[in-house]
């Protein structure tokens, strides 16, 4: 029986598909939206040789691509998925699919986590509780120029020599300047507990606890100005951005306000901070909400800060940087076992 399979992909690029899926699970994200997984499978490109390397972005876009077409990446793992909605046609007339039709040329595939990554323990939603549960002092505290240079021109580090021993260990390109400790460790960490909005039904072993959004409760209430300060200290905005909207119930002064609970959601968060209406928490944290729940949760004494989506999204990538060698050491196994 003749192989549906014709052509044959990059052996690494399976194999980071293989350690993503491990550390994300597939399973845990929001099948009723989301489209994640391997979106771009694209077949090995005999004339041109890739590099053992990945580039992490949050947007696949057609800059994004180009790096990695220069760079000569075997694979991109985009956290957004390029590929959204449903295609009928793939065709150079629009500029998402241009750079599909790019990638797959030059033998570079796709793969997007999405809200696997959100819903995970210890993934993006984890880390805007993080954030804002972490303490302000000289060693964490960071110079806004540098915190801020996530956007901007800085160039990652050189990638190894090529080789042609299959052994080589992938290259996973996070920036050491944007790497920190962790925020949870216990001296850095203000008291609260934490628990799951929403939480996930049937997760797999080892994720118990996985589910979409998050929900810290101090345990003393934390002055608003504070939690806004650590938000300014260790988000990340891009450079030049200097400000996030922040909505406060009408009468209230920021300076007078005690939180007591705050809810996280990555992306767009009105679905998950709402319920029937009304705000899970004293404080929502997100990356935007729809203008009438964002007023009805005022309206019922909540502040609601929205960073604007992806501002609520690219510094974990950077802030995370602990968890990438995870991914160095998985792809080694799994290429030892595969190769």
């Amino acid at each position: 029986m003749a192989s549906c399979r014709p052509f044959r992909t990059s052996p690494f690029s399976e194999t980071v598909v293989e350690c993503m899926r491990r550390l994300y699970p597939e399973s845990l994200a929001d099948k009723s939206f989301d489209n994640t997984g391997l979106l771009l499978e694209a077949p090995l490109n005999k004339n041109r040789r890739l590099q053992n390397s990945v580039l992490l972005t949050i947007d696949l876009t057609q800059a994004v691509a180009s790096e990695a077409i220069e760079r000569g990446d075997s694979i991109i793992v985009a956290y957004h998925p390029i590929i959204f909605r449903g295609l009928k046609s793939l065709t150079s007339n629009n500029t998402q699919q241009q750079t599909l039709l790019r990638l797959a040329a030059e033998g570079i595939s796709v793969y997007s986590p999405h809200t696997a990554v959100d819903a995970v323990p210890g993934g993006m939603a984890d880390w805007l509780c993080d954030i804002v549960t972490r303490r302000e002092n000289k060693n964490t505290l960071q110079d806004d120029a540098a915190r801020s240079s996530i956007s901007g021109k800085s160039q990652p580090p050189p990638l190894p020599p090529r080789t042609d021993s299959p052994a080589v260990l992938p290259h996973i390109i996070v920036p050491t300047s944007h790497r920190c400790s962790s925020a949870s460790a216990s001296d850095m960490t203000i008291p609260h507990s934490r628990s799951v909005l929403l939480q996930n039904p049937s997760p797999p072993p080892g994720f118990e606890g996985a589910g979409v959004g998050r929900i810290v409760s101090f345990s003393t209430p934390q002055p608003l100005t504070s939690i806004l300060q650590r938000i300014t200290s260790f988000i990340g905005l891009p450079r030049g951005l200097l400000h996030f909207p922040v909505a406060i119930p009408h009468g209230s002064s920021a300076a007078d306000m005690q939180i007591r609970t705050v809810a996280t959601c990555p992306g767009s968060g009105s679905s998950i901070l709402m319920k029937d209406g009304r705000p899970v928490a004293d404080l929502l944290l997100t990356g935007e909400m729809s203008h009438h729940d964002a007023l009805a949760a005022i309206e019922n004494g909540s502040v609601v800060v929205s960073l604007f989506h992806s501002n609520s999204e690219r510094g974990y990538l950077h802030d995370n940087g602990p968890k990438w060698p995870r991914i160095w050491l998985i792809c080694r196994r799994l290429q030892a076992m595969s190769w």
